[in-house]
């Protein structure tokens, strides 16, 4: 599993597949796990506390964990993407030294 994100990357979609008797996460939803447990910088969840935004310590981009399924249990797999800072400031109640 890659341990940080490459700069090309900009979005990383997790999986729920499908076992006989329960869901399993694919490589992408475990990886996520760890790089929003371990990487990446929380800064701030929105109103709703569904959304999350992080940091990338190296080159300080702004990732954004969403679970887009809203109609699946938990909202679904995650997803990670890569915003703007005027992105940010829209949907989290950031400033500019954030």
């Amino acid at each position: 599993m890659k341990k940080k994100i490459s700069p090309d990357e900009k979005v990383i979609s997790g999986k729920w597949l499908k076992s006989e008797n329960e869901i399993i996460k694919d490589e992408n939803c475990k990886r996520i796990d760890y790089l929003t447990e371990h990487y990446l910088e929380k800064i701030d969840r929105d109103s709703s506390g569904w959304n999350i935004l992080y940091r990338d310590p190296i080159d300080g981009r702004l990732w954004l964990k969403t679970y887009p399924s809203s109609e699946m249990q938990g909202g679904g797999p995650p997803h990670l993407k890569e915003i703007s800072q005027i992105e940010a400031q829209k949907q989290f109640q950031i400033n500019n030294n954030q």
